[in-house]
């Protein structure tokens, strides 16, 4: 341990989108992470508006896939959660699978659960960077546990 301080675990942000809230399988993806030694470090339920699925997904703004991603990201609850734990931007992202479920590795959510590219029931960020902003537009720092 340098200078006496406790190592901080790597963090990114998980999302079940609003088709995986919908079609009731919340407890499924949240067991697979439990099972895959996964810490839950802060976790909430939200309904996004038009607006915010736009603040969040800004990086895209001007790519044809922005008006339908962030109408679908806005058309039911989602929920929220920053796992933590060691290499956990890769490790989530390999449980994940790839954005396209039909190119996604068998046992992975996407294969399993996914229905279109767009309603893949997950998201998960994909680099430090990305998680440290992902994470701040949902989260405030007394709301995370560590």
């Amino acid at each position: 341990m340098k200078g006496g301080y406790r190592h901080v675990m790597e963090r990114t942000l998980a999302i079940i989108k609003p088709d995986g809230v919908s079609r009731g399988i919340i407890g499924e993806v949240i067991k697979r992470l439990e099972n895959n030694d996964f810490k839950i470090a802060a976790m909430k339920m939200l309904h996004l508006s038009k607006k915010q699925a736009e603040g969040f997904y800004a990086v895209h703004q001007g790519k044809p896939f922005f008006e339908s991603l962030t109408a679908f990201m806005s058309s039911g609850p989602a929920v929220v959660m920053v796992l933590e734990g060691e290499n956990v931007i890769t490790r989530y992202r390999e449980l994940m699978g790839a954005t396209n479920y039909k190119e996604a590795a068998e046992g992975t959510i996407r294969r399993e659960f996914a229905t279109d590219i767009e309603k893949n029931v997950v998201h998960g960020s994909d680099a430090p960077e990305t998680a440290a902003f992902e994470i701040a537009y949902y989260f405030n720092n007394l709301e995370i546990v560590i």
